[in-house]
């Protein structure tokens, strides 16, 4: 579990000069206006979409599986938006990392649902909050911990200085971060009532996966780690969709437990928790992090790659 990353001298070392610039760049830019802010990000989303053509691509692809039903013009939009999303949400981190708390506050538009929480630690247990992986993540995890801090459980950063950076930033309304291989430091968690946050949406692979539906396409490698925290007596399992408007504002919303999760039948169960991530994903698809390639893995090991 880490609670106060401590800097070292190391990070001195001219390996982490170009980290310290790209650091200090968000830094400085995270003091502007947020509207100036957005509006250099989606800027930046522009670029990325005319010449990041590999990253683009990966969101074109999922795209077009999961909404076939869109025309071809439509789901070109989508993927222009979703592209300027992705420039706004690295600012944002900026946000989420160096902005004092009055000014997150004053971004907050409505929390919904928060008193399901409320009732689940009040009945002495723990809370595992699903969470998609939506582009403004890191401030959706600012906001909700300033209410009540939580734990998250996240993959540490591989250059050290920004697992340094990173780490602190999350941590300005958080209460700690647990790596992904500690499972028992979450189910410690989440036995001392804390709230827990996890992301479901994403391939992780074959091991511990079931194969269920995600939007249209049918067979899409789920992971079954959802199942075994919500398994434990100590918690119960909520979930929460976040979203940014057109005036810079963000909307949180709780909503109530699984009822009888997991029930014994994997597939269902992560099919249920698949629902719960597109209730959240469909309030603002092109603030969604279509970049990644969610169909990796497919149920025959042989079948080509969606991405080739």
């Amino acid at each position: 579990m880490v609670k106060n990353p401590s800097f070292k001298l190391a990070f001195l070392a001219p390996k982490y000069w170009l980290t310290w610039l790209g650091v200090l760049f968000m830094y400085l830019i995270s003091w502007l206006p947020q509207s100036l802010q957005i509006g250099l990000g989606k800027g930046l989303g522009k670029l990325v979409h005319k010449y990041v053509k590999k990253r683009r691509k990966i969101a074109e692809v999922n795209i077009k599986l999961c909404f076939p039903q869109m025309s071809e013009a439509e789901q070109a939009k989508l993927v222009k938006e979703n592209m300027e999303n992705t420039g706004i949400a690295t600012l944002e981190t900026g946000m989420a990392w160096w902005w004092p708390h009055w000014r997150v506050k004053n971004v907050i538009g409505s929390i919904k649902g928060f008193e399901y929480i409320e009732q689940v630690q009040a009945n002495g247990k723990g809370v595992l909050l699903l969470v998609p992986h939506m582009l403004h993540l890191e401030m959706l995890g600012r906001i909700v911990g300033s209410i009540q801090p939580g734990v998250g459980f996240y993959r540490p950063h591989n250059n050290a200085l920004m697992e340094y950076f990173m780490t602190r930033g999350r941590l300005r309304s958080n209460e700690a971060l647990i790596g992904k291989k500690d499972v028992k430091g979450l189910l410690k968690s989440l036995k001392d009532k804390k709230m827990c946050y996890y992301l479901p949406d994403q391939d992780y692979g074959r091991n511990r996966c079931e194969f269920t539906s995600f939007y249209a396409v049918e067979e899409t490698a789920t992971t079954t780690g959802t199942l075994l925290f919500a398994a434990s007596k100590h918690c119960e399992a909520l979930s929460l969709s976040g979203t940014r408007d057109r005036f810079g504002k963000y909307h949180i919303e709780i909503y109530p437990l699984l009822e009888n999760f997991p029930s014994g039948d994997d597939n269902s169960d992560v099919r249920r928790v698949n629902e719960r991530m597109e209730l959240s994903i469909d309030k603002s698809r092109e603030q969604y992090m279509w970049l990644h390639r969610r169909f990796k893995t497919r149920p025959d090991k042989d079948a080509p790659s969606y991405y080739k």
